[in-house]
């Protein structure tokens, strides 16, 4: 019983700091103190966006990935990937249930797709790692490694919101879903391909063609957002780690450019702290007129505390029995606990680029970070029970 009560204290420590940093934001949002005003929250989106965020991928990744750990790490960035294919299937049938305004929908599928990857398993398993007679064995080992495994899973999510969430999100609020018997209707009164649009068709060669469909797929996809800042930062990260002349010429105590370093994860630790005062200020304009529906954040808050959980733990024990993954009970942990975290707070950011749905997206995080503290309690200790 003791060790459960200390296990939810530890738990409910990075929901506390966050739920604590949201409320500052939210008072410097206020009209009377408007120190983070619409226009604040914008600027201050670019600089996380640009500085920030790839400062905070790029100096954890560096410093804790190696190529021998990479190796017994393969599967984490198909796990990664899992978690957000399965929470884009839970977003869309939260969408098909609940039916929220077509401008909603990316946001929901986005709030169920991507999980906070970076901050809370940063600050969850090295918390976990210093309980006494905990079951990842010695403390300090422990947190090394855990570290290294955070840090991969913090730069895979961050390629997979800047890429797959981004442009998911971006498609789906700007094509509003027809309802099927309106296609039909369209579709009776409006050929699909004219006629002198068919005929110059069949002359056009098959090369042009795969040229006009890339094109197309280009107009649709924002394949600029592919290589963002953060993208890049990850990619160069692993460039430092994996090539052990320039990771010994950055990385450590007595590097000859460790400055660098340094300077980086300086910068990097504003990412958390800014990017949680602006969720804090869009709060405000949430609670004023939001047009949220409770069915769909109750939608949000089912898909990711019960069953992207349920379905980590089948994906991570079916990989374990076809032995894809090693028996390491803190790596298998990592992997589970990527299942049951809240809602990426990049997707604030993200929002406030589109410059719609900032307080709606508020609104589901106020809710999912407020019950994160039950979900981030009771799941790691039914994870650890599992590996241990």
């Amino acid at each position: 019983m003791m060790k459960l009560l200390h296990l939810f204290i530890t738990s409910s420590k990075p929901v506390v700091e966050i739920l604590l940093i949201t409320t500052v934001g939210f008072y410097m949002a206020l009209d009377g103190v408007n120190l983070l005003g619409q226009d604040a929250r914008r600027f201050l989106n670019n600089i996380v966006f640009y500085v920030f965020s790839p400062s905070l991928i790029g100096s954890r990744l560096a410093n804790s990935v190696t190529y021998e750990s990479l190796m017994q790490m393969w599967f984490m960035p198909v796990n990664v990937l899992l978690t957000f294919i399965i929470g884009s299937f839970l977003g869309w049938i939260v969408i098909l249930i609940t039916k929220p305004p077509s401008h909603l929908r990316g946001l929901i599928v986005g709030c169920c797709a991507a999980g906070n990857l970076g901050n809370m398993p940063l600050i969850i398993v090295p918390a976990v790692c210093k309980e006494k007679g905990g079951p990842f064995g010695d403390p300090e080992n422990c947190q090394k490694y855990g570290v290294g495994y955070v840090a991969l899973s913090m730069a895979m999510g961050s390629i997979y919101i800047w890429t797959y969430v981004y442009n998911l999100m971006r498609m789906l609020s700007n094509s509003p879903i027809e309802p099927q018997h309106s296609i039909e209707s369209n579709s009776c009164k409006v050929p699909l391909i004219s006629s002198r649009e068919e005929e110059d068709n069949q002359k056009v060669g098959r090369w042009d063609n795969v040229k006009l469909r890339m094109v197309s797929l280009s107009e649709k996809v924002n394949l600029r957002t592919i290589f963002a800042p953060s993208t890049i930062a990850a990619l160069i990260a692993l460039v430092v780690g994996l090539i052990t002349p320039i990771r010994k010429l950055i990385i450590g105590n007595g590097a000859p450019l460790g400055v660098l370093q340094d300077s980086v994860t300086l910068v990097g630790d504003g990412a958390i702290p800014a990017m949680t005062l602006i969720i804090g200020g869009n709060l405000l304009k949430g609670m004023r007129s939001s047009g949220m529906k409770k069915s769909s954040i109750i939608g949000v808050l089912v898909a990711r505390y019960i069953f992207l959980p349920i379905s980590g733990v089948l994906i991570v024990r079916g990989a374990y029995k076809l032995d894809l993954i090693t028996s390491e009970p803190l790596y298998q942990f990592v992997l589970l606990l990527q299942y049951a975290v809240p809602p990426a707070m990049n997707l604030g950011t993200i929002t406030q680029l589109f410059g719609a749905g900032e307080s709606e997206c508020s609104v589901i995080l106020l809710w999912t970070y407020t019950l994160a503290s039950v979900s981030l309690t009771v799941w790691p200790t039914f994870f650890m029970w599992l590996v241990a």
